[in-house]
């Protein structure tokens, strides 16, 4: 099997869907599989080394064209002819236009189901240049049975051309000892003495409902274990970041805003409970992350959260804040629950590797060979 595999997504820092990207490639590169040869695609262009997409864009060096003298027109005839013979995957929702037909990943419906919560020239994006994917798509794979479902009712597409495969975690996320977390002493944190939310601050994220419910809750309570939040400001978030603020100010959140990668695992595994209030995921990709650190986690009881927490998280419905108040209180304190619930974490993130992950989607490559 010949894989051309569009790395678009791959750039610093790794979010989302370029983890996703990353990993994928980095198994098609280096593991035993079917893939007889991998070929990576940035538009028109051949990468070469995937480590140097993750190189800051001011430190990169200018690029070597070796075709200087090909028009853009005539580069992508070429590219064209070279790829006619091998399965394509865009693992970030457009085929690149030099591909007449491949396999797409649609991550989720955010952008048309709420519109509302992306950046205008997001929108303009999928307006544009959706339909020409879906056109040239012979097969779409999404992260969760749940956007399989969604997809095949928005798009109308039969359901035997979508695939849901579930995404990975890495090994690195896993339970630590409070030995192994001296790093949180760059945030003034100890183990087991905050409540953690991940996520980049935009509207469907509801991090302003979290810091409503979590308001609520006890002075005592929220003084021993404070809200830490991690990710970066995203967008259409002035009101939300006044909120962030003012509990801050109150002594009960402290905002860190991006955290690198290398440092998740250790402030993951330090939480004493993981609380994701975002109500529409096309995976929830934190949320596997937590349980797999060990640590006892809500999520709401939407889209495709209850298969990414699978069944260990405590799940609340959305818009409910009585229900978040309550549940965060027990993923927090309530022994028993978080006994059972990391034994279920840690069991069901067992299952869920990146090679896993790598292999399905091979599966559905072989169906295009």
């Amino acid at each position: 099997m010949k894989l051309v595999f569009a790395v678009d997504a791959i750039r610093p820092p790794l979010t989302g869907i370029g983890r996703y990207a990353w990993e994928l490639a980095n198994h098609y590169q280096g593991e035993p599989c079917d893939v007889e040869t991998v070929r990576f695609l940035s538009g028109d262009r051949w990468i070469s080394s995937l480590d140097d997409l993750l190189i800051e864009p001011g430190k990169k060096k200018p690029l070597q064209r070796r075709f200087k003298w090909l028009t853009t027109l005539g580069r992508q005839q070429r590219v064209r002819k070279l790829i006619r013979h091998h399965v394509c995957h865009s693992p970030n929702y457009f085929l690149p236009g030099v591909v007449e037909r491949g396999i797409a990943t649609v991550h989720d419906l955010s952008v048309f189901k709420f519109p509302e919560t992306h950046p205008v020239e997001r929108i303009v994006q999928f307006e544009r240049n959706f339909a020409s994917t879906l056109q040239r798509a012979v097969h779409l794979i999404t992260d969760s049975a749940a956007t399989r479902q969604e997809v095949a009712t928005f798009f109308g597409w039969p359901l035997d051309k979508i695939t849901a495969i579930g995404l990975g975690v890495r090994a690195d996320f896993h339970p630590r000892e409070p030995g192994e977390m001296g790093a949180l002493a760059q945030w003034n944190l100890e183990p087991f003495r905050y409540a953690l939310c991940v996520s980049t601050l935009e509207p469907r994220k509801r991090i302003d409902c979290l810091l409503d419910a979590y308001g609520s809750l006890p002075i005592a309570l929220r003084r021993q274990y404070p809200l830490v939040i991690a990710g970066g400001k995203g967008w259409l978030n002035d009101a939300l970041l006044i909120q962030i603020e003012k509990g801050q100010q109150e002594g009960w959140v402290l905002y860190l805003g991006y955290v690198p990668e290398e440092s998740l695992p250790v402030l993951y595994a330090g939480s004493k409970a993981f609380l994701y209030p975002s109500i529409y995921e096309g995976f929830g990709l934190p949320v596997l992350e937590a349980i797999a650190s060990g640590v006892p986690t809500l999520a709401m009881n939407c889209s495709s959260l209850p298969e990414a927490g699978s069944g260990a998280a405590w799940l609340v419905e959305p818009g409910d804040h009585d229900a978040l108040r309550e549940g965060i209180q027990r993923v927090l304190c309530d022994e028993k629950w978080r006994k059972s619930a990391i034994s279920k974490g840690l069991s069901a993130a067992r299952q869920q590797t990146w090679s896993r992950c790598a292999n399905a989607t091979i599966d559905v490559y072989r169906k295009f060979a």
